[in-house]
């Protein structure tokens, strides 16, 4: 490949941006080569920095129940009895950090991983299939719902996607489907009492079909009582977890079908009749949703807008559905039509869209070179930017488009962090502080750091690693600024704020 603006392009889509030696690295390989690489992410062995990294984060890699019962107040309240509200809040406080350590894990992946399509294709993914952490029991489940349910799909087939994320406690319980009760069965009691349509139609307006696939009210109070009974705690769910307590929390199933819950009567889906069959009715039913023409149109509009631009080209969406569908929902298979498409690879889009919060933080740390050890100093900066991972309240989880974050304030943080970035002021480099003490200073960080922590970067170098050279007008202001504000002034310019 000779064209080095098309390794920078393909660098900021398929990647989060150039580290230094990527431009090179994609030109060797071409097109086809790059994208072969990233489309087999396990051929890519994960540095030692970030195995490292990972290995910081202890809850990383425990399981839903086993969290629930150590870091929730039920096996506690077995423990000592009634729990004052301050009790409950300090329970709930050492909690938090669950979501920061899957936060900060999210952004090593993403700064460090060489596997880039497959980190851009989690963030894609964990958004679409969006969840809050600050919502109940949801603060315990961020890390392992990415890792149990996102991840391991993020470059499989869509059906197993959306199965998985849908019998994951965290989206279960984020989207209430847990409740989810024929109002005349047998277990419709306490806070099981009826049917609950949330999730039913979230499924379809944001998952699969999208708002306009064809679908009404009576479909959505189909597929709810469709999926009524599915569940994460089997029947008397909370004293088995007391019983068995934190060393064998694990026992407990993620998923649960609670068959006393659900609705024995025949239901008509989108003109298909489903007759009563348990579990297996509810996952005939999204793999439906999953296969629908109107799914396959919506995923291709959303990766295209992701990917290429704020108003996708039709053709290329007609493209991707069409293969999509032709693969039975192969997510390779479409991404593969989008980046080989002619209007992926089109001049007009290349530099044409505005980072989001995160894609501007992890693009100007891999730029740098850095390898952070100390992560909160870019969650404190996402933070101020209004882009935490998992921090999106609502289930169409956060924009992609500039009209979305581009603002006078967004901007002026986002040129701090640059400078401070530049000027060697954050202190990516510092150990991190204690496990205890992260989630509040994550929430006191200022990203303007003060102390100078290593050594300014070197703007030519950088400019290199970018692979595209500056403006005139950012060139002049290079070439005028103070030696340590000229790196900032690169990562805070008007080229670098688009990909």
């Amino acid at each position: 490949m000779q064209d080095a603006r098309l390794a920078a392009h393909l660098a900021n889509r398929i990647a989060f941006g150039p580290s230094p030696g990527d431009i090179e690295h994609i030109r060797e390989l071409g097109l086809e080569g790059y994208l072969d690489e990233q489309l087999d992410p396990d051929a890519l062995p994960l540095p030692p920095q970030l195995v490292d990294q990972l290995r910081t984060y202890p809850t990383l890699d425990q399981d839903s129940m086993t969290l629930l019962v150590e870091y929730g107040p039920i096996f506690k309240r077995a423990e000592t009895g009634k729990l004052s509200k301050q009790d409950i809040e300090t329970i709930k406080k050492s909690a938090r950090q669950i979501v920061v350590e899957a936060a900060e894990a999210r952004l090593a992946h993403a700064v460090m991983s060489p596997r880039q399509l497959n980190e851009t294709m989690v963030e894609f993914w964990a958004n679409h299939f969006n969840i809050f952490a600050g919502k109940g029991l949801d603060l315990y489940w961020p890390g392992t719902y990415e890792r149990e349910a996102i991840r391991p799909h993020a470059l499989g087939n869509f059906r197993d996607l959306l199965l998985a994320t849908a019998k994951h406690p965290a989206m279960l319980f984020y989207l209430d489907n847990w409740q989810n009760t024929a109002p005349d069965s047998p277990g419709a009691r306490g806070r099981f009492k009826g049917l609950n349509e949330n999730y039913a139609r979230e499924v379809m307006e944001l998952h699969t079909l999208g708002v306009d696939g064809g679908y009404t009210q009576a479909d959505v109070i189909a597929l709810a009582r469709i999926l009524t009974g599915w569940s994460f705690l089997p029947r008397g769910g909370r004293a088995l977890m007391v019983k068995l307590g934190m060393e064998r929390a694990s026992e407990l199933p993620n998923f649960s079908f609670d068959e006393s819950r659900h609705d024995e009567g025949t239901k008509v889906l989108l003109g298909r009749s489903f007759e009563a069959d348990g579990l297996a009715e509810g996952e005939a039913a999204l793999t439906m949703l999953a296969r629908h023409p109107a799914t396959a149109r919506h995923i291709s509009w959303k990766l295209a807008q992701y990917y290429v631009e704020d108003r996708p080209d039709p053709a290329l969406v007609a493209a991707m559905a069409k293969t999509f569908e032709k693969t039975d929902g192969d997510i390779p298979s479409v991404l593969r039509t989008l980046f080989t498409s002619a209007r992926f690879r089109d001049p007009a889009v290349r530099g044409a869209k505005f980072k989001t919060p995160h894609r501007y933080v992890v693009s100007a740390v891999r730029a740098s070179g850095r390898t952070p050890r100390n992560m909160l100093a870019l969650l404190g900066t996402l933070r101020q930017l209004g882009q935490t991972p998992f921090g999106c309240q609502t289930p169409d989880g956060y924009k992609c488009t500039e009209d979305a974050w581009l603002n006078p304030d967004a901007m002026t943080r986002r040129i701090a962090f640059g400078i401070a970035l530049g000027a060697g002021r954050l202190p990516l480099d510092s150990p991190p502080p204690p496990l205890d003490d992260r989630a509040a200073i994550m929430r006191e960080f200022k990203t303007a750091a003060t102390n100078k922590t290593a050594e300014a970067l070197d703007p030519e170098r950088l400019i290199a690693t970018l692979g595209v050279a500056p403006g005139a007008a950012t060139r002049s202001a290079i070439d005028d600024a103070p030696p340590k504000m000229k790196a900032g002034i690169v990562l805070g310019s008007p080229e670098f704020m688009m990909c």
